[in-house]
């Protein structure tokens, strides 16, 4: 009996050591690719695209760093984009919350028809809607401004669609008990059951964030001034740049790309949280 233990014992450590050793190899395979980013954003150019390569750089400097903030308004850029993503994200969340508890929770004529023909928007791509988006922006006078970026993408039914199913899970009883206490509905939604869905907010302000902060085509086409680019947009007027400073235009890419890290490991827990449970719903 024993024996038979220790071989089940065995097999599963040696499980574990064949597990470990895949997911270890895939986060290096993921990791690679931001690691030769950075360190060719430290090298001189020709060293970038030395054959062989230099996997670990032999002479590190800032310096391109500081090209790109010095010769570029990279401030300026990193600054619109930031608003842009921040603000977008921000609005998203309170439209998105208070239609989801809507849809969720509150009884109206036609609520099912509505939510449906909602919904069916996410089937429509956004660049079909890029000409009628430009013309109304265009009305309102908001070209070459971070109203135009901003305002055009709250205007999504993604975060409804997400967030409803987390205020699903929420029992009708918590609801029905608030209101019994004396609570309005506007209280019973802020103080109640919104502190409940916060891995969902916090998986959707992720999800946002990045899809905002790497929506090129919109804000190239909104931005269309030096002052009024997004760091995304600048970052890529680098690139087509004919100079062949490669290591000046990898600097540019990994001052694009840390914003967006730093967002993910401030609300990683929220995020793998809020994909945990939808999982479980699932």
């Amino acid at each position: 009996m024993n024996s038979h233990e220790n071989e089940k014992q065995e097999k599963r450590e040696t499980v574990d050591v064949i597990a470990n050793a895949i997911i270890i190899f895939f986060a290096v395979l993921n990791i690679f690719p931001l690691y030769w980013l950075f360190t060719s954003s430290l090298k001189n150019s020709s060293d970038v695209i030395k054959m062989p390569p230099d996997w670990f750089p032999k002479t590190m400097s800032f310096s391109n760093y500081a090209d790109v903030f010095q010769n570029q308004p990279a401030l300026r850029w990193t600054f619109n984009s930031i608003i842009v993503s921040l603000v977008t994200t921000v609005a998203v969340i309170i439209v998105s919350s208070l239609a989801a508890y809507a849809f969720s929770k509150l009884k109206f004529k036609g609520k099912n028809v509505i939510y449906i023909i909602f919904i069916s928007s996410l089937m429509i791509p956004k660049e079909v809607m890029i000409v009628p988006l430009f013309r109304i922006i265009q009305e309102f006078g908001m070209v070459n401004s971070l109203n135009g970026m901003i305002w055009p993408n709250v205007a999504t039914a993604f975060g409804v669609f997400l967030l409803k199913g987390f205020f699903d899970t929420i029992p009708d009883s918590l609801r029905e008990a608030a209101r019994i206490d004396g609570a309005g509905e506007f209280y019973t939604f802020y103080k109640i059951i919104l502190p409940i869905v916060k891995p969902g907010i916090g998986a959707l302000f992720i999800l946002n964030f990045v899809q905002v902060w790497n929506d090129y085509l919109w804000q190239l086409i909104v931005g269309q001034e030096e002052t009024s680019k997004t760091l995304m947009v600048g970052i890529a007027s680098l690139m087509q740049d004919l100079s062949p400073n490669f290591a000046y235009k990898m600097a540019g890419a990994t001052v694009a790309a840390v914003p967006m890290l730093v967002i993910f490991i401030l609300f990683q827990r929220y995020f793998t949280k809020g994909l945990a449970i939808g999982a479980e719903k699932g």
